[in-house]
């Protein structure tokens, strides 16, 4: 017998061949799952009466012949007749195929689920492919299919004595990667570790004597009850280790599992894992399998499980997953949605189960886990709301917290005088230390927040707890991070502060960022200097590193306090040393500036009331020749001042002080600092 398939080779085959598949090597999962169909259909009958031969042994087995140039997978399935061949093969195959192809001619992949094209996949790496088959029905003959990648088949008689099917693929020159036995290894590995029906390629091989001999038993290559389709009551924790090994042999071993066994409102069943994310989160994506009736789908899982949940390991399966016809892309559907929120569901019920019944060892994994549970919290509002049952708060002392338990104990002493709750926080323990120190000295709980997503769950909580901030512990002086009711404490006056500034702002380091010049009086034991960071600005910088939209705020340069104290003996005695070595020069500027703002003040009355060209041209130029000689008297005491703070060992050693207590003192600036540390000490 022989044909036409109804459509011509110049549309179907070269968008079987070049377009249908995301991978050439995934034809060997297609031919080699439909093998594992026919086998298990051949199981069923059995099971019901239909069928009376022996079902004991059903293999797929899967050959190379390197002479033939040939790739064959071979089952003892329910087989074909040549009716069902015609019909399978050549007409349900390509039923409305040019109606398909008109509409689908942009969109090669939209093919999914409308038609029965994966055994087609073979011809992406054969030059003709046969299809010899002995269908199980009683007085059935062998018949072979024939079809050299065209719209001709040919269906003829053959020889075949048992019952089951081969697919001999004649593999194209270009292809012929896939006549390799550790190339086919592989793609078996890959795709048909878990089928249900045992894959044999080739036979087992030892080591003896020294060297690698040939044994007669089979090499099965797959596991065909894997752990996630048994009961959870049938499996111990060794064996979810086992099963985390089978899929990650090199991997860390994971924190906790969760089994998944759904069988309303649809089929799901899985393992999932935690691993150990530690800070990097892209590394760890994309390693959850997607199995379809344990047929290997994808590792890429987005679109079935939520963004955050693509950092766990571990197996999905389910039939109710809508596929394409290369089971690699899937298609929108309201189960997809469904099966998301049931796992997101799931995840967050096991996690708080765990909080409930193994709290020490929860806290003792957080460190692993606060990552992933963070970006569930900012991605997924669901996940969020059960997660703030188990999402922990740990502190400097290493005490770990619920958000609840957290502010019970810090909101006696951490309220501000605007009543809201503060919480002070540290990103890195060591180079915060001294502003730690400070903050407990004054009976204030630190967090330690080191993780990359630190900064936006801070502005999250903070956005849905609005009376509360967090502050981060070396954004400002500790008297100031938890503004209370005004105490007495000695204040310059704007005048006193414009003088004293020019003299720190001289010894700064500008190419290290701008910095702003402020005095409290902090106490006569407090340090001297203190470098602090703007907490909103050091915000929307650590944000613009995440996110590339806010680049506005990372161009931007780095900005700090140096807040001087003006209670410490040390910062008096610059005072001091100034008065001694500028005071008549500053008295006369002193002087000469006020006269000048009396003149100009004393003009500025004079134009009151009078619209601007009522003002005398006269008067206008007087003004304008006063402020620039204000600002001219401003500027050479500007400049005094600035050289005496550059000539000033002590204000230049308090600075650099401040600059090695934030880790901020390196290079030159560094060992000048230590030399005349040394000639201080003498």
């Amino acid at each position: 017998m022989q044909g036409k398939i109804g459509v011509t080779s110049e549309n179907l085959f070269p968008i079987i061949k070049k377009f249908l598949y995301s991978d050439h090597d995934i034809f060997l999962r297609e031919i080699v799952s439909n093998a594992v169909d026919a086998t298990q259909k051949l199981k069923t009958l059995a099971s019901v009466g239909q069928y009376q031969g022996n079902t004991e042994n059903l293999k797929v087995r899967v050959s190379i012949d390197k002479e033939a140039k040939t790739l064959t997978v071979s089952d003892n399935g329910i087989g074909l007749t040549a009716e069902e061949m015609d019909k399978y093969l050549n007409q349900i195959a390509f039923s409305g195929a040019s109606e398909f192809l008109e509409k689908y001619k942009d969109d090669a992949n939209a093919i999914i689920g409308h038609f029965g094209l994966g055994f087609y996949s073979s011809f992406m790496v054969s030059t003709q492919v046969e299809v010899v088959s002995l269908s199980h029905k009683e007085g059935s003959k062998a018949v072979k299919w024939s079809c050299s990648g065209s719209p001709e088949y040919a269906i003829e008689d053959a020889s075949r004595s048992e019952v089951g099917t081969d697919v001999i693929m004649h593999i194209s020159e270009e292809s012929k990667e896939f006549l390799e036995d550790a190339r086919i290894q592989t793609l078996l590995d890959k795709y048909c570790k878990f089928l249900p029906i045992e894959i044999s390629f080739g036979k087992k091989k030892e080591w003896k004597d020294g060297q690698e001999v040939t044994t007669e038993e089979d090499n099965i290559v797959n596991d065909t009850h894997p752990a996630w389709t048994k009961k959870p009551s049938d499996l111990k924790e060794e064996d979810y280790s086992k099963f985390y090994r089978q899929l990650y042999p090199m991997g860390e071993d994971p924190m906790f599992n969760i089994h998944l066994n759904v069988d309303y409102p649809f089929n799901l069943t899985g393992i999932l894992y935690f691993p150990r994310l530690k800070n990097n989160v892209e590394i760890q994506k994309n390693k959850i399998q997607l199995y379809c009736n344990q047929v290997f789908v994808t590792d890429h899982v987005d679109g079935i499980v939520p963004e955050f949940l693509t950092l766990l390991h571990g197996v999905i399966d389910s039939p109710d997953i809508p596929l394409n016809v290369s089971r690699s892309y899937l298609q929108s559907d309201s189960n997809v949605k469904k099966i998301s929120s049931h796992i997101t569901k799931k995840v967050a019920d096991r996690l708080h189960e765990i909080f409930k019944s193994q709290r020490e060892d929860f806290e003792a994994k957080w460190d692993d886990l606060k990552i992933f549970i963070e970006y569930g919290m900012l991605s997924e509002e669901k996940f969020y709301e059960r997660a703030m049952k188990f999402f922990l708060l740990k502190n400097t002392d290493g005490k770990a917290f619920t958000w609840e338990e957290y502010e019970n104990l810090v909101k006696e002493n951490q309220t501000d005088k605007d009543n809201k709750m503060v919480y002070l926080y540290a990103t890195d323990m060591t180079e915060q230390y001294a502003f730690i120190d400070a903050a407990k000295a004054k009976g204030y709980d630190v967090l330690l927040m080191d993780d990359m997503l630190a900064t936006p769950i801070l502005n999250q909580l903070e956005q849905k707890f609005p009376e509360k901030r967090f502050v981060r512990v070396d954004s400002n002086v500790a008297d100031k991070l938890i503004e209370k009711e005004n105490e007495n404490k000695q204040e310059l006056s704007v005048d006193e502060k414009t003088v004293l500034s020019p003299i720190f702002e001289a010894v700064t380091p500008s190419e290290q960022g701008n910095f702003m010049i402020d005095f409290e009086d902090l106490g006569e034991t407090s340090q001297p200097m203190v470098i602090t960071q703007n907490e909103f600005m050091r915000r929307m910088k650590d944000m613009s590193a995440m996110q590339p939209g806010m680049n506005f705020y990372g161009d931007m340069p780095d900005s700090y306090n140096l807040v001087v104290n003006i209670a410490h003996p040390l910062v008096k005695q610059i005072f001091e040393q100034k008065d001694g070595a500028l005071g008549e020069e500053l008295n006369q500027f002193a002087s000469q500036i006020q006269t000048k703002k009396s003149e100009i003040e004393a003009l500025n009355k004079l134009k009151e009331g009078k619209k601007e060209e009522e003002v005398p041209q006269e008067e206008k130029d007087k003004l304008n020749n006063l402020n620039g000689e204000l600002s001219k008297i401003e500027g050479d005491r500007r400049e005094k001042l600035q050289s005496f703070g550059k000539s000033s060992d002590l204000a230049q050693q308090l600075v650099d002080l401040a600059l090695l207590a934030n880790n901020m003192l390196k290079g030159k600036a560094l060992n000048d600092f230590v030399q005349r540390s040394v000639q201080l000490i003498k």
